[in-house]
């Protein structure tokens, strides 16, 4: 199981392939704070609910200074179709190989429906203007997440 990130980190360093298949790197938002979030796969109830929750706030948040990225394994192909299903405006990565997933500690053994299972882990990961996390949220609900991220980050 990968190690939780703890705020004090260096946010591991990722390029990933967007939805249309370019490439987004975690230092193409130096500068700026980052908010990456890691969700199960794309076209789901509670990933589409978490995804509209951060196109509906993304004005609020990156008028703060903050960047939207979520993180799942899915491929471009899908991501694409994610986006153009729900009308999407955060940037959506895919992590088919989850080497990005597990240096966040997005992977890993988790409970689903009662039963221990290996998948993605709900998190969450503030980045700062210079690549450390400021906080690591890990286990998180789709439904209210957005909203509880905007309270805590005083937005």
């Amino acid at each position: 199981m990968s190690e939780r990130l703890q705020p004090g980190d260096t946010a591991p360093a990722f390029t990933l392939p967007d939805a249309d298949g370019k490439d987004v790197s975690l230092a193409d938002h130096k500068g700026r704070k980052v908010i990456v979030y890691f969700y199960p796969a794309a076209l789901t109830p509670g990933c589409t609910k978490q995804a509209c929750d951060f196109t509906d706030n993304l004005g609020l948040l990156s008028g703060a200074g903050y960047d939207v990225i979520g993180v799942s394994p899915d491929k471009p192909e899908k991501l694409a179709a994610f986006r153009e299903k729900e009308n999407l405006q955060v940037k959506l990565v895919g992590d088919p190989s989850k080497k990005t997933l597990e240096a966040y500690g997005a992977y890993g053994e988790k409970k689903l429906y009662g039963k221990v299972v290996t998948g993605v882990i709900r998190s969450t990961i503030v980045v700062d203007e210079e690549g450390k996390v400021e906080r690591a949220l890990y286990n998180v609900r789709a439904t209210g997440h957005v909203a509880k991220i905007i309270k805590d980050l005083g937005l």
